[in-house]
This record gives structure tokens, C-alpha cells and sequence, in this order.
């Protein structure tokens, strides 16, 4: 399909009203050097400017916040601006059907702005790409009116650091932007804002502004850099899982075959060498977190969320950002059924949501289907790990729904109420994050799952108990996560337009994954 023109004069019209507001607000601003939007055709070229226009923004900041710390209030006030993708088309000519990304739903003017073209690099190049391929039309690279926070701007440069308000003798706010919650919300993954305030249309599901914020966070809750995380997700609720996860990561790097090439610990350690040392940890993070990595961010990360909805959604929010292939839950959980025995494997088909933490995000009248790539990665990787087929499988493994509370003490309670609506919804396990975990996936179109396994049995007598705990945590910890290991092997090796299922798209989807 040949290329048509690119509409510009958008982008340098907005440009123009908002440098008319600013002057006649009489505001003296000192703006870096940016070029003029440009229309790209090649993916590569396109993020090449992306990179530029964001480091000659941010690295102005640095500059000017350094010396204002030094030297004290400026005369004008600093501002730059994040860098933006816009793409224009006039067809309605439908796309490959069976994709479910990489395509706009009706002619219309899309933008994004975007943070961290470095960290992005592979995914913008590939996005931007099949937009031009399926619709025909170049891109148009340039500078957006979102400023750049300066507490985004000196992230991860190891000698600057925001001082906390007081310390310096101006108003931050008043030389520099600051974080602002009007760009900085899920309003466009909640589908409560279909235009950008220019009336374009969004075209990635997150603001440059809501990933600064995420990158921010992750960095603070995992003790771990975004740039070591790997495409493929484990969550888990044990310390047991980051022990075993280890060994099986030094077990990758011994063998020059598997395709594994280091190995993240908390702290940003990072070790290529089977035999060598961690440093023992002093006081973990909230979420610590690990990555056995592979070329191309193809490798695994797992991420002990510790007890409770919360921090499942707080891990999940900000590692949406990240746009992972998929994340599974791999924890324990309690068995419903009296037919279940310690250490059986419960694979989640449907979830019963009482965990409440994203109710006003996500309405629990809103079905989280299974998505069958998963479910079927995760019962081939539980077969070969077992050594299990067909109907014998069924002997340690049930399918069903998962009930996920709010309550980790639930047993406590008047069990009439609760117990007649896990019978009624037909469910075989409880815990307090996998439907966290699912709806989050499904609210930020990331590919879930989850597989658990039973440690206890309250409805039938059998506690999570010291003594019986330790039997089961030395037998079936290992094998567990294996098979979570496994099955994002397999989804690896999946086409990602597969994995990415067509479920978790809206009527107004951005063309981005």
C-alpha cells in the first residue's frame, strides 16, 4: 500500500495557541531546542527521534535543576516536553481481523506521548510498525505540550536527587514541573477517556507521565531497575518460591545451552556466573523480585507480591506499564473440596472477585474469561512436569473457579455466609490475589493466569499448621514452580499476536498492545 501524506499542521497549530496562552500570561519560560514534527517512514528513524527529542529534553532539565541546586532560583522558569507519536488516517478499511493490535478502528487522528524511548526501544519500534504497515501512512515524531516532571528527569542519575519541599530556598513548582494527576491515571485503560484534550485519540493505553510514575514505583517496591525485567511475569506469595527460583536460575546459567545469560537480585545485583555469590540483604523491599534474563527481555521474572489483594495490585499496576507478553500466579492457596489432597494443583478457569481493591476500576459484574493459550501452556508444562497425561492428571490437578478475599482470616468468621456463596459459585480454592492478578490482566490487556497449589484444607480440619506445612513446602515448592517456569517457556515460544488474545480488547482500543 503506498504511503500517504501526513497531516502536520495539527501538531504545530497546538504548538502555536499554547505558545500565544503562555505569552499572554506574560510567563518567562526557557525551553531547550527541539526540532519541528516530522513525518517518519521508517520505524527505526521514527524512534531514533524519539530518543533524541527526549534526551535533549531531559538532559536540559538535569542541566538547569543542577545548576538552580547549586546557584539558587533561576530567572525564568524551565520547562521541556515529552516527545509524541502522532498518526493520521482517512480510510475505513479493515485490518487483518484476526489481530488485536497494531491497527486504529476509524479514520482519525491518534497520539501518544511517550517516556524512556531507550527502555521501550523494541516495543515502540514494533507497535510503530505495524501501524504504517497496516494502514499505509507515515508517523509524525515531535515534541507534545505534556512538560516533563524534573523528579522524572533526574530519575536514575545516582548524584541528583529531588530535596523534599524546604530544602532548597524556592518552591520547586515554581521553577519546574511537577508530577500532575490530570496526565498521570488509568483513564484510558478504564475506557473513561476516548479523546486527548486536543481531540485526538489515544493511541497507547498509558501517558509518558502515568509510565514515569509506574518506572518510579517499581524501582521503589522491587529494589530492582524496569530495565531488567523480563517479558514473561511469575508472581507468587512464598519466600519458599524466590529460594527455589534461584537455584533453578544458577541450574540455567551452568548449562551454556539454555539460553539464559544472567541472573537479578534484589539491589540490582546481577551475576552471570552460576557459583557466584549474592549479598545477603540487609532489609528486603515491600515486593522483592528477580530476573533470569534472555536476550531480547525473553527471559522470566518473579515477583513475590507477599499476602494480600493490595499488593497484588500495586505490583500489577505498575508492571502493566511494562507491557509484558504474560504474567501468571504461581502460589498457594486453600482447597475447597474434601477430594483434594495437599498438594494438588488447582487450575483457575473462572474467579469469584471479593478481594474489592479493584472494584471502582474494574466493576465485578465485568467476566474475566480464561484465556486458552494460557490454560493450555499451563496444563501441557504441568504434564511434562509430572509426567501426568489425560484423565491420570486429573488425579493431582482440578479446573475450576477461584475465589480470591480480602480476608485472610475468613475461617473466623460466621462460615454460613461465606461457604454458601463458595458452593454456589462452584468453586475449588481460595486466596487473597489471583483474581487481582487476572482482573488487572484483563483491565490492562496483559495475557493472565493462574495456577495454584493446595497448602491447606479448612473447611475439612486441615490447617496450614507448622508441622504439616513444612512436608508439603519441601515436596511440591520445587516441582510448582517448574511447571510456572515451563509454561512461560511455552508461551515464548508462541507468535505474540497469538498470546495476545482478542478477548481483551474494548470497542475503543488503542492501537498500541
Amino acid at each position: 500500500m503506498p504511503l500517504a501524506p501526513v497531516a502536520r499542521v495539527r501538531g504545530d497549530r497546538r504548538r502555536s495557541q499554547v505558545l500565544k496562552i503562555r505569552h499572554a500570561q506574560n510567563l518567562p519560560f526557557r525551553y531547550p531546542e527541539q526540532p519541528a514534527p516530522e513525518a517518519f517512514t521508517d520505524a527505526e528513524a521514527a524512534v531514533d527521534r524519539l530518543q533524541h527529542i527526549y534526551e535533549t529534553a531531559t538532559a536540559f532539565l538535569i542541566a538547569e535543576f543542577s545548576r538552580a541546586t547549586a546557584k539558587g532560583r533561576p530567572d525564568t522558569r524551565i520547562r521541556a516536553f515529552y516527545p509524541e507519536i502522532r498518526i493520521t488516517t482517512s480510510t475505513f478499511a479493515k485490518a487483518d481481523s484476526r489481530l488485536s493490535f497494531g491497527h486504529v478502528p476509524e479514520p482519525g487522528t491518534y497520539a501518544t506521548t511517550v517516556t524512556r524511548p531507550d527502555l521501550f526501544r523494541n516495543y515502540l519500534v514494533q507497535q510503530i510498525g505495524l501501524l504504517m504497515k497496516t494502514h499505509g501512512v507515515p508517523v509524525s515524531i515531535g515534541p507534545s505540550d505534556t512538560p516533563i516532571p524534573v523528579h522524572f528527569a533526574v530519575a536514575g542519575q545516582p548524584d541528583l536527587s529531588v530535596p523534599q519541599e524546604g530544602a532548597l530556598d524556592f518552591l520547586l513548582r515554581d521553577v519546574f514541573d511537577v508530577p500532575d494527576l490530570n496526565t498521570t491515571n488509568d483513564d484510558i485503560v478504564n475506557g473513561t477517556r476516548l479523546t486527548n484534550a486536543d481531540g485526538s485519540r489515544p493511541l497507547a493505553p498509558f501517558t509518558a507521565q502515568r509510565v514515569d510514575y509506574s518506572l518510579a514505583r517499581l524501582s521503589h517496591y522491587t529494589a530492582t531497575a524496569a530495565e531488567h525485567f523480563q517479558n514473561h511475569v511469575l508472581f507468587t506469595n512464598y519466600q519458599f518460591y524466590v529460594e527455589e527460583f534461584e537455584a533453578f536460575a544458577r541450574a540455567q546459567l551452568a548449562d551454556p545451552a539454555s539460553g539464559y545469560t544472567s541472573f537479578v537480585a534484589t539491589g540490582n545485583v546481577e551475576i552471570t556466573d552460576a557459583r557466584a555469590p549474592l549479598p545477603a540483604v540487609a532489609k528486603l523491599p515491600q515486593m522483592p523480585t528477580y530476573h533470569l534474563k534472555r536476550p531480547g527481555g525473553q527471559g522470566i521474572t518473579l515477583v513475590n507480591i507477599g499476602v494480600g489483594p493490595s499488593n497484588a495490585k500495586t505490583a500489577t499496576d505498575h508492571i502493566a506499564v511494562l507491557r509484558p507478553h504474560a504474567w501468571l500466579m504461581v502460589g498457594h492457596c486453600a482447597g475447597l473440596r474434601n477430594s483434594q489432597s495437599l498438594g494438588d494443583f488447582v487450575l483457575a478457569h473462572a474467579y469469584l472477585r471479593e478481594d474489592k481493591v479493584l472494584d471502582d476500576d474494574l466493576p465485578v459484574w465485568v467476566p474475566i474469561p480464561a484465556l486458552a493459550e494460557i490454560q493450555i501452556a499451563l496444563q501441557e508444562a504441568l504434564a511434562q512436569i509430572t509426567q501426568l497425561e489425560g484423565y491420570e492428571l486429573k488425579r493431582i490437578m482440578r479446573t475450576g473457579t477461584v475465589a480470591t478475599l480480602d480476608n485472610r482470616n475468613w475461617e473466623l468468621r460466621d462460615q454460613s455466609g461465606p461457604v454458601q456463596r463458595l458452593s454456589q459459585s462452584r468453586a475449588i480454592a481460595l486466596d487473597m490475589e489471583s483474581a487481582t492478578i487476572a482482573a488487572n490482566g484483563f483491565r490492562f490487556r496483559v495475557p493472565y493466569g493462574t495456577l495454584l497449589c493446595v497448602s491447606d484444607k479448612p473447611l475439612h480440619g486441615e490447617l496450614k499448621l507448622p508441622g504439616m506445612a513444612t512436608e508439603f513446602y519441601k515436596t511440591q515448592v520445587s516441582r510448582h514452580l517448574k511447571i510456572g517456569v515451563r509454561a512461560m517457556e511455552l508461551l515464548r515460544d508462541m507468535p505474540l499476536e497469538r498470546i495476545h488474545s482478542r478477548k481483551l480488547r474494548s470497542f475503543e482500543e488503542t492501537a498500541f498492545l
